[in-house]
């Protein structure tokens, strides 16, 4: 732990608890290596994370790739695995014990992330603090209905990456979703900047980090390190 670590609050880390895309009976959840790769990043520096979901507990998990050493390292641990099966409710936690917040992706974001009055109290209460929000692939779904207390959206006129129309058209999901997420922060007054499907895509815009796909979950630990260390 450095000196630019050692006093500071821990990052929150938000994973959905939503386990079935929508109609189809198909299994989902947070996505593994969203979750993984940013938090190999803020361990190798020090940073404090705990865990959240939507319903606390143990949250649904998908893309179980443990061909990816990352993925393996902390699946196999048993320190990761005890803090996964046990997140606290985001509705419980005290914003004011975090310095950023993090949402993690996965397809199950994409219907309990928007609709939970949590995602909007305590995000806006840390960014308003001063904090940190990120969120990678799906993870900004949390971010279409997050107001600040001036009333606005948070995304409005920010510049921002999610997962593109494109990238939810390529794996056939674009009709299941409840909406198609780049399309939403851009009618919320977001600026979303696709790269190319599949193409890491991180934008930092003041305290708000947000990247495009799993390929970007690595640049999105490292921009949030970064923002924190600063």
């Amino acid at each position: 732990m450095t000196s630019a670590t050692q006093d500071l609050k821990p990052v929150l880390f938000v994973l959905t608890s939503h386990s079935v895309k929508g109609e189809t009976g198909e299994y989902t959840g947070f996505y593994l290596g969203e979750v993984t790769h940013p938090l190999a990043v803020l361990d190798a520096a020090g940073i404090p994370v705990e865990f959240a979901s939507i319903a606390g507990g143990e949250p649904p998990v998908d893309g179980l790739d443990l061909n990816d050493a990352v993925n393996a390292r902390y699946w196999n641990s048993e320190g990761f695995r005890h803090a996964i099966r046990n997140t606290s409710r985001l509705s419980d936690v005290d914003p004011k014990d975090y310095s950023a917040i993090f949402f993690a992706g996965g397809h199950g974001a994409m219907w309990d992330f928007p609709t939970s009055p949590a995602v909007n109290s305590v995000a806006r209460d840390i960014y308003e603090a001063g904090g940190v929000v990120a969120a990678v692939c799906h993870g900004p779904a949390a971010l279409v209905n997050i107001t600040l207390s001036s009333g606005a959206h948070l995304v409005a006129g920010k510049n921002v990456a999610a997962f593109t129309d494109d990238e939810e058209r390529a794996v056939k999901l674009d009709k299941t979703v409840p909406f198609l997420l780049a399309s939403t922060l851009s009618a919320r007054g977001a600026h979303h900047h696709p790269a190319a499907d599949w193409a890491a895509k991180i934008v930092v815009d003041g305290r708000l980090v947000t990247g495009q796909n799993p390929q970007s979950a690595t640049g999105v630990g490292e921009a949030l390190r970064d923002l924190l260390t600063a």
